[in-house]
């Protein structure tokens, strides 16, 4: 179950399943103004990078880091899943220096981000065997089994699929997110056929192109189903997988969702941290 939390005017989502500190933000609680209002933490859609830094710094400060304490992706929709360590603390909007949309750690005090605007937000967890992971499953890094590679990375760090949970935070729901013919084909190929079947429909007002003559069907797609299947696939009990009911088209007043925006907007974090020596969860 998830729950809303509001921390000092920070407003951010948790799954009762995750043990360690966590959080799924919101668009509430940052100093960010005009369309990025208010709490933007990603660059290169026009806010000021003071704006930016205060926000991160708002986030971090709740999981008791600085901004320049934590690890983070540099997102290109691919299936690479790196380990980090505190070698790799990221320096508040430097350039990240490797391209993973996801990356796991051992590391106590060491929070690990990804980062949404409709995409599926995934945070795993080992508590156990004190693992943790951030990953960011849009459809192209879904169908490339990002989640398979995750769990693999997590097994190497001694993790075990029947301990990992999984919070699967807000993101386009299969109300609102609307494909072409390729995204249910290439669940079918990641899933299997009859894996797949439940995780997409037909959109029965589908037009037809008369310029070309050819009726283009296209299908709404719920691709928060679709990695929780996946990660049943790799071991999870079903238990352990909690899913968001949010959708951040629906929901654009409160997350960020680049479909609705149509890509004037800013971006929301997932993040996760193994606590540190003998503090418990």
């Amino acid at each position: 179950m998830f729950n809303e939390n509001n921390e000092n005017g920070l407003v951010y989502m948790t799954s009762d399943l995750l043990p360690f500190r966590h959080m799924f933000t919101t668009r509430y609680g940052g100093v960010s103004t005009g369309h990025l209002a208010s709490l933007n933490l990603i660059g290169g859609h026009g806010d000021r990078p003071e704006n930016i830094r205060e926000n991160f710094s708002r986030v971090t400060a709740l999981l008791g880091k600085g901004p320049d304490d934590c690890c983070v992706t540099k997102q290109v929709h691919g299936n690479v899943v790196r380990i980090v360590t505190k070698a790799d603390r990221h320096v508040c909007l430097s350039e990240v220096p490797y391209e993973a949309d996801g990356i796991v750690t051992a590391e106590p005090g060491l929070p690990v981000f990804c980062f949404t605007a409709d995409c599926v937000p995934v945070l795993l967890c080992d508590p156990v065997h004190k693992v943790v992971g951030a990953v960011h499953c849009g459809w192209r890094s879904s169908v490339a089994d990002i989640l398979g590679n995750a769990v693999a990375a997590m097994r190497t760090l001694g993790a075990e699929p029947h301990d990992i949970r999984a919070a699967i935070g807000p993101a386009i729901g299969a109300c609102c997110f609307e494909t072409h013919g390729e995204v249910p084909e290439a669940i079918e190929s990641w899933l299997g056929k009859e894996a797949a079947a439940p995780y997409f429909r037909p959109v029965s007002n589908s037009t037809f192109h008369f310029a070309h003559s050819t009726f283009e069907q296209k299908f709404l797609v719920d691709l928060r189903g679709a990695n929780a299947c996946r990660l049943r696939q790799l071991g999870l009990p079903e238990d352990q997988i909690d899913i968001s009911e949010e959708c951040t088209f629906c929901s654009h007043d409160k997350y960020w969702s680049h479909r609705y925006t149509k890509g004037l907007r800013g971006g929301q974090a997932a993040c996760i941290m193994i606590p540190e020596g003998e503090e418990t969860p």
